[in-house]
């Protein structure tokens, strides 16, 4: 009998960290909306990432220069992955466009993340010619400051080696100019 109770502790014990997992797994991410509701989510390989900043994220929209610059950071502290970023580097974006994530030079937008690793601040990987992805702008309204979208990519694991992918993100929020 005492062998049949600790069997169904220990049973129950491994049930419930599976469950743990397969929750976080499956953590409904944030509906893709167009409100200015403040969120950013995906899922990296299967997990979900979903801004723990309390939608206070920097998220901008710029002329510099004479060049247009956008940006955004979302930010995960219980991940491995501490930070997902998408930008453009003097391009501008619209409403409904879809954008290639490549390299970081002029004239692309780009996407990348910041592991968390044994380095003083983590290691960082980004978009490139072999890495890429989409990023797609669902709303930008000037009037009301607001940005969403959508975005998916790959990235290299800096450490590992590692295909990591970036999917079903999207994000919502206000901008600053």
């Amino acid at each position: 009998m005492k062998k049949l109770i600790l069997f169904t502790l220990l049973f129950t014990s491994l049930l419930s960290c599976c469950d743990k997992d397969d929750n976080e797994a499956n953590e409904v991410l944030p509906p893709a909306t167009q409100t200015g509701a403040g969120t950013f989510a995906c899922k990296i390989n299967g997990q979900s990432f979903i801004d723990t900043s309390g939608g206070y994220f920097n998220c901008f929209y710029q002329l510099i220069d004479g060049e247009y610059f956008f940006g955004i950071q979302g930010k995960d502290k219980d991940k491995n992955m501490r930070t997902i970023a998408l930008s453009t580097t003097a391009k501008s974006i619209s409403e409904g466009e879809t954008l290639q994530l490549l390299k970081n030079i002029n004239g692309n937008a780009w996407g990348g993340g910041r592991f968390d690793t044994n380095t003083t601040g983590g290691d960082a990987s980004y978009t490139n010619q072999q890495y890429t992805g989409e990023l797609t702008i669902t709303k930008l309204d000037f009037t009301n400051h607001i940005v969403s979208g959508t975005f998916w990519f790959n990235i290299k694991h800096p450490t590992t080696g590692a295909t990591i992918e970036i999917r079903e993100g999207r994000f919502d929020t206000l901008f600053t100019q």
